[in-house]
């Protein structure tokens, strides 16, 4: 229309040689054109100014605002632990000191995984590795200053719990590896073809651990901040959402349902993971595992999967990264599990707590 009305204005006579009413219907052709520029221009300068704003303001995902961030973190985890080991606080607050380090590592882990799709594969290195350094600190300093009490009780084994023996026998034989030391948290410990139930209510539990478990069965409902598994042999393990990182280590034969911002996997042998995962899952020193979409159900799930920003499918339970696989080709240690091969919708909503 616009066109046609210039067409209209180049090949029409001066108006001065025409009569009134043509002169007119010329003049309103002008003002609507005048006006459409004004409009057009005025839309422009917005859309500029729009543009310049969204250029000057920071980008999240930039790296370099990530490492400020993290950097930041680390610096005040790093003046608390020095502020512990040099009893700088009461020692009736030490504990809760104690607990407030972990949950700040605890949130810097969920900060690595919240961002680790954009950032470049060996930032994500070594920020794993600053948080695996920084934990075990932590572990040794609690060790320090809140000393265990079975401990009090080596010379009187006929009140020894034998959990406790088998595991420090246990740690006797067999030294972690650091980055994977097995924390002293509430779990599941040394158990043999069981069906094991907890539920996590509110914000009871910051961490929980599985191990040292055989053909057993382990479902857990609720969200809960960490998760780690050790040693596990044939086992089936179901979880509801965990708001920041699992942790797995020296498994074999096993079958995993999870949901968690970040999952780390080291010495997996044969297993099978269903996941939903914010960022890309890890494997380390691993081989035979096989990766699918989640696929766990029960009363309630949907919502604490959205109060843990975990109810959105990102397809990352595809993308995993082999630490240890440094061609461009595809890693022969990881594959996605064929869907012929898959298990179904697994419902644990009737299950009884432990």
């Amino acid at each position: 229309m616009e066109n046609e009305e210039e067409a209209a204005l180049s090949s029409s006579p001066n108006p001065l040689d025409v009569d009134p009413a043509l002169q007119k219907k010329h003049q309103s052709m002008l003002d609507r054109l005048t006006n459409r520029h004004q409009t057009r221009l005025g839309s422009s300068l917005t859309r500029r100014s729009a543009e310049s704003d969204s250029s000057s303001s920071p980008s999240f995902e930039s790296t370099s605002t990530f490492l400020s961030r993290f950097s930041n973190s680390k610096s005040s985890i790093e003046s608390q632990l020095a502020q512990c080991r040099l009893g700088l606080s009461e020692s009736t607050q030490v504990k809760s000191q104690l607990d407030q380090i972990s949950s700040s590592i605890s949130d810097l882990e969920k900060l690595v995984a919240e961002n680790s799709y954009f950032l470049p594969s060996y930032e994500v290195r070594s920020s794993l590795k600053t948080i695996s350094d920084l934990r075990q600190s932590l572990e040794i300093l609690s060790s320090e200053l809140l000393p265990k009490k079975k401990f009090a009780f080596k010379n009187k084994p006929t009140r020894k719990d034998p959990i406790f023996e088998s595991k420090e026998q246990e740690e006797e034989k067999k030294p972690e590896k650091p980055g994977f030391r097995v924390p002293q948290s509430p779990g599941f410990w040394n158990k043999k073809g069981e069906i094991l139930v907890h539920k996590f209510k509110g914000s009871e539990l910051g961490e929980f651990t599985i191990a040292d478990l055989d053909s057993c069965e382990v479902r857990l409902t609720g969200s809960v901040r960490a998760l780690f598994v050790h040693r596990l042999r044939n086992c089936r393990v179901y979880t509801g959402p965990v708001t920041g990182s699992v942790l797995i280590d020296g498994v074999e034969g096993c079958v995993f349902i999870m949901a968690s911002h970040q999952i780390r996997i080291h010495n997996a042998k044969r297993i099978d993971f269903y996941l939903r995962v914010r960022s890309r899952p890890i494997i380390e020193d691993s081989c035979g595992v096989r990766f699918a979409p989640y696929c766990l159900s029960y009363q309630g799930i949907e919502d604490e999967l959205r109060e843990a920003s975990l109810d959105e499918e990102t397809e990352n339970w595809s993308n995993v990264d082999d630490f240890l696989w440094l061609r461009a080709v595809q890693s022969p240690n990881w594959s996605v599990l064929p869907e012929d091969e898959r298990v179904g919708l697994v419902d644990i909503s009737n299950s009884e707590e432990s």
